[in-house]
């Protein structure tokens, strides 16, 4: 699958790549170099992304509802407002990744790590 001029498929090195609202519905990425990919609007749903680095990736407001995220470092990620309904993030790395008002409704975290994950916004009034 060829979308935005990228190739779509495991392992792909799309390092810094953008992807603003592409639709990547069911995409097989696992294993793949997202590092400071920008997917901000993508669709994911259904996407396979285990043991995918989305180090720094920008995925606001992405829909990842039923995205395969095992194993996944998504450390310093933005998923701010992200649709993670049913989402497997269960062992990825998760540190420094901005998850407010992220929808995390029956994701599996088990065995993630979350330490200093932002959860709020931070009101600086």
């Amino acid at each position: 699958m060829i979308v935005n001029g990228y190739v779509i498929q495991p392992n792909a090195d799309l390092r810094d790549a953008n992807l603003i609202g592409a639709d990547l519905h069911g995409a097989d990425l696992r294993s793949a170099n997202l590092r400071d990919a920008t997917l901000r609007w993508a669709d994911l749903r259904g996407a396979n992304l285990s043991v995918a680095n989305l180090y720094g990736a920008d995925l606001r407001d992405a829909n990842l509802f039923g995205a395969n995220l095992h194993g996944a470092d998504l450390r310093d990620a933005n998923l701010r407002a992200a649709d993670l309904r049913i989402a497997s993030l269960r062992d990825a790395d998760l540190r420094w990744a901005d998850l407010s008002r992220a929808n995390l409704r029956d994701a599996n975290l088990h065995g993630a790590n979350v330490k200093e994950t932002i959860l709020e916004e931070k009101n600086d009034s």
